[in-house]
């Protein structure tokens, strides 16, 4: 019941209410990225939904557009400024995605919403974590830890398409905020660079397995 009708209802209020009472917060945090970062004040990407199915998810941007002298855009920590990284340390940045949620896209609280280009890099059992929407709020917060590797998010967001309850989520959302605090006061929005999915498999020679929608999730 819970699963199927109360949690999608919960996400619909909830959604919608945040951003009511944090439109002001919207305001300035626009404001903020316009100025010190200019536009677009949204970065967008294409993002692996429930089932498979990609969606367009939205954040305030963080980096820059600077490019090197080929016209190239430079690393992520380069592009980084110290505005975007307190925004991703506070998780700021990502409150547009309460719009996704009030869609239906995302929920509140689910696995973190992954590039489409990571598809193929998803073993079997992993690819798991897609039969329930993205989350907002993810399921690692449950290892109290600022950072955690892909396969320990891996095994606590299968472990949580697998165990959807009221008690799980709010679970989740306390350990969040013990989790916030962990990422300020090791200033994770700058000093954590953790490389993609893609390139992360490639360098530890981790085979990666097939699915029946990796056709739908390619980009």
């Amino acid at each position: 019941m819970y699963k199927k009708y109360i949690k999608r209802f919960l996400d619909i209020v909830f959604s919608g209410m945040g951003m009511l009472l944090l439109s002001w917060v919207y305001l300035i945090v626009a404001i903020i990225v316009a100025v010190a970062l200019g536009r677009p004040i949204l970065y967008s990407q294409e993002r692996i939904g429930k089932n498979g199915k990609p969606f367009r998810l939205y954040k305030f941007r963080s980096m820059t557009n600077a490019k090197d002298e080929n016209g190239q855009l430079l690393d992520e920590q380069e592009r980084l400024t110290k505005v975007g990284a307190l925004l991703r340390s506070l998780s700021i940045d990502e409150l547009p995605e309460l719009w996704s949620i009030f869609k239906g896209e995302m929920s509140i609280v689910g696995p973190r919403p992954l590039p489409t280009y990571y598809g193929p890099y998803f073993t079997e059992e992993e690819f798991k974590r897609h039969n329930v929407r993205g989350g907002l709020i993810p399921p690692d917060s449950l290892s109290y830890k600022a950072y955690t590797t892909y396969e320990e998010q891996f095994k606590y967001e299968v472990d949580y398409a697998e165990n959807v309850s009221f008690l799980l989520d709010l679970k989740v959302i306390i350990s969040t905020f013990y989790v916030i605090f962990l990422r300020i006061k090791t200033d994770y929005g700058s000093d954590f660079d953790r490389p993609h999915l893609s390139i992360y498999r490639k360098d530890m020679n981790i085979e990666h397995g097939t699915n029946e929608n990796e056709e739908v999730i390619k980009v």
